[in-house]
């Protein structure tokens, strides 16, 4: 499985960003795709999530209503709509992907991209 994350970029408050995650080496069926974010000096933590070959959905706190997950089956994409970003928005994104149950947990996902980098400036 090989997860690329793409769509960083620098962005001023109040803009927005697409982020991109293309799946391949398997069919996802069944697997739970989601987004965490880390910044300097924090841990990696949970942003948004989605199963596959459903349409439910989960968000953090933090960017519900701001944040949109949302996937293209023909394209084994999944994408982060960022929008109305703040400063505290700025981290390295990461797509990561695992079979199961949609769940928050860094340590249960078992693929993971590289990360892109987001940075919002005030």
């Amino acid at each position: 499985v090989q997860l690329q994350a793409s769509g960083g970029g620098l962005v001023q408050a109040g803009g927005s960003l697409r982020l991109s995650c293309a799946a391949s080496g398997r069919t996802f069926s069944g697997y739970v795709m989601a987004w965490f974010r880390q910044a300097p000096g924090k841990e990696r933590e949970f942003v948004a999530g989605t199963i596959w070959s459903e349409d439910s959905t989960s968000y953090a706190n933090s960017v519900k209503g701001r944040f949109t997950i949302s996937k293209d089956n023909a394209k084994n994409t999944v994408y982060l709509q960022m929008n109305s970003l703040k400063p505290e928005d700025t981290a390295v994104y990461y797509c990561a992907a695992t079979p199961g149950f949609l769940v928050r947990i860094t340590s249960h996902y078992s693929y993971w991209g590289q990360g892109t980098l987001v940075t919002v400036s005030s």
